[in-house]
């Protein structure tokens, strides 16, 4: 019985998130435009991205920072692996979400850089409440990341 109660409770858990977003009365193109990036560590507001069509693919490049006194006010990813081109590039004009595909009201398929650790991660895009949920993951896992992002147009 316990293990079939556990069971239970994981497809719930997969299941629910699923039914939610499909729920909501949105188009895919309502993700586009400018977003406010929260931290999902600090709470506090990192950078704008702007989020725009290409091929019928999303992307999203940088193109405001916000920084601490302390912190580099332009900084470049050198912490990007060497072989991807976007090594030592200024993190303002950059592209960190690329190649996502529309599916239903979720972009999906894609993937974002974190240019802060050089990593990128699988990723799914969905508007919820009027926010852009970001869920960063590693291949087919759950680990990962989840960023709520802000409307700045």
């Amino acid at each position: 019985m316990k293990k079939v109660t556990t069971i239970f409770l994981l497809v719930s858990f997969m299941i629910f998130p699923c039914i939610h977003l499909q729920a909501q009365e949105t188009k895919p193109d309502d993700v586009l435009g400018t977003w406010y990036t929260i931290d999902d560590e600090t709470a506090r507001k990192k950078s704008v991205v702007k989020l725009y069509l290409k091929d019928n693919k999303l992307y999203g490049k940088v193109i405001r920072l916000f920084r601490l006194p302390d912190e580099d006010p332009d900084p470049v990813c050198d912490e990007c692996d060497k072989d991807d081109p976007r090594y030592n590039q200024k993190i303002i004009g950059m592209e960190i979400i690329k190649n996502m595909k529309a599916d239903g009201n979720v972009w999906d398929d894609g993937t974002i850089l974190d240019p802060d650790n050089g990593k990128i991660y699988s990723c799914k895009i969905w508007l919820q409440d009027g926010n852009l949920q970001v869920r960063g993951y590693l291949g087919f896992s759950f680990i990962g990341r989840s960023q709520t992002w802000v409307r700045n147009d």
